[in-house]
């Protein structure tokens, strides 16, 4: 492939009953059942919000089953995911329908019905209805999952959002170091219409504009409109203060593939989006463990064959990739040259509370949600900057760098464990993020925190944007980043020495 060098509070918390759109009058209104309720995938029914008829529909929201589900017995897992899997392309099909015939859709807004909701939810329907046996075999059957079928289509609020200025909020980073580590923001961006018309006017200047199906130009904002916001934990005694750097590339092999080993094993394409991996060489949707085990890795440290991976960054300057009319890319409208990091920091630190203990081999962690457009942002955990300017973290929004300045991301991983499990059946809450105060919650123990910063050198101004499920519409809050520890014991062991000895470690 041609290179250059993942609490819902301001985002809306959409669960989504049955969709129908109405033309009310001769012109007048069209109702769509799209709402905001209190809880993720909720299935209550507030009133509609109403819109106005020259309000274009932008995508397709669906309710996250996979975040519903109860425990899953570990029997039926593999099933399980491979459902949730068919899942995703069952909207990403669907998205394609809606996307081929918008027009026709804003003109008869029945139609959205006929042709793409009423058979999206057939076929969800029958997934649910899989699911549900699959984990019934082995446990109580699930029940309440059918109200989750139903999707809605939607607008993209993008811009009434950027209108309304800031959101409000405050970053929080790894407090180890500088702001170099980057980190988790719980907030979002100060900036306002001054940044986004700027954003506008440089990516009109230079003639990147937005391509495909987004992202928007108000999802830039130029950094330098944006308030510092980041908050460090405070030290306390006894606080494990070592850092331990493991030095994996920067993708210069150029493995990618759309496949998620964690999310959905045995599926290939099952992101529907292209992965840069660092590490574990052999990772893809079919890896086992042992096959991990015997990868050849990126990393200097050779006892370190983890796997890293995370959505690629394009460009979209016109330039076709070779996965063009590829899974993943120009077939699931992921368009754009891929950019290769100008530095990865891959790194490990303490707990501002204590000592650190191993994680075991093989535990698996996301963090992000590649799906936070239409989720809400309860498990959003994005932070986007800027080099010089890393003190200012946006969590829904690009930034606009200044020349000389570089686009940053970074993602400070779940810091908890809980004992014993190295996944889960929503690949979430065998992990937790430690509490204000720094601890971890109740029955969890702290382990070795990644921090992942990665640096691209792209021009500034709107014109890139990282790879998406199509109906996510590229957002930067969706941005995740996931993690499968394959340390060796002994390296393990040096990583918890050197975080909880104070030494930096490489």
């Amino acid at each position: 492939m041609g290179r250059t060098s993942r609490k819902r509070s301001t985002l809306a918390n959409r669960a989504i009953v049955a969709s129908a759109a109405l033309i009310l009058g001769g012109g007048g209104l069209i109702a769509v059942n799209v709402y905001a309720s209190a809880g993720e995938g909720s299935s209550g029914s507030p009133p509609g919000r109403t819109w106005n008829a020259g309000t274009q529909m932008s995508t397709i929201d669906c309710p996250d089953v996979g975040n519903e589900l109860p425990d899953v017995p570990d029997q039926a897992r593999w099933e399980v995911d491979r459902e949730l899997a068919a899942m995703d392309t069952q909207i990403t099909d669907a998205y394609q329908q809606f996307a081929d015939r918008k027009d026709e859709i804003s003109r008869d807004p029945g139609l959205a019905e006929n042709a793409v909701l009423g058979p999206l939810k057939a076929k969800r329907t029958a997934s649910i209805d899989r699911i549900a046996t699959a984990v019934g075999r082995n446990a109580d059957r699930p029940g309440g999952l059918d109200g989750l079928a139903p999707c809605s289509l939607r607008a993209d609020d993008s811009n009434d959002m950027g209108d309304q200025g800031a959101d409000q909020g405050q970053g929080q980073d790894d407090g180890q170091n500088n702001d170099q580590d980057g980190g988790q923001d719980n907030g979002a961006n100060q900036g306002g219409d001054n940044g986004q018309d700027q954003g506008q006017d440089q990516g009109q200047d230079q003639g990147q504009g937005q391509q495909g199906n987004g992202p928007e130009a108000s999802d830039f904002v130029d950094i330098q409109s944006v308030q510092p916001n980041v908050d460090r934990p405070r030290q306390r005694r006894g606080a494990s203060r070592g850092t331990f750097t493991t030095n994996c590339g920067r993708n210069e092999n150029g493995k990618f593939n759309p496949d998620n080993v964690i999310v959905a094993p045995g599926v290939s394409n099952g992101a529907h989006h292209m992965h840069d991996y660092v590490g574990n060489q052999a990772n893809d949707a079919f890896a086992s463990d042992d096959d991990l085990a015997n990868g050849d890795t990126s990393c200097r440290n050779q006892g370190d064959k983890s796997t890293y991976y995370w959505p690629v960054l394009r460009l979209q300057n016109g330039t076709a990739e070779n996965d063009a009319d590829a899974d993943g890319g120009g077939k699931d409208q992921n368009i754009g040259e891929i950019q290769t990091p100008s530095q990865v920091t891959l790194k490990f630190v303490g707990n501002p509370t204590g000592k650190v203990t191993v994680m075991p081999r093989f535990l698996r962690i996301i963090t992000g949600d590649a799906k936070a457009f239409t989720n809400g942002d309860a498990n959003a955990n994005a932070s986007w900057s800027c080099t010089g300017f890393e003190d200012r973290q946006l969590k829904d929004k690009y930034p606009i760098c200044p020349d000389g300045s570089q686009v940053v991301r970074s993602f400070a991983f779940q810091s908890c464990w809980d004992g014993q499990n190295t996944d889960s059946a929503n690949h979430r809450t065998h992990v937790a993020f430690a509490q204000d105060n720094g601890r971890c919650p109740n029955g969890f123990r702290a382990i070795p925190q990644l921090v992942q910063r990665i640096v691209y050198d792209v021009p500034p101004g709107p014109g890139f944007a990282v790879d998406s499920f199509p109906e996510q519409l590229h957002k930067p809050v969706t941005d995740h980043g996931d993690f499968i520890n394959v340390f060796d014991d002994n390296l393990m062991k040096k990583v918890v020495s050197c975080i909880n000895g104070g030494r930096k470690c490489r």
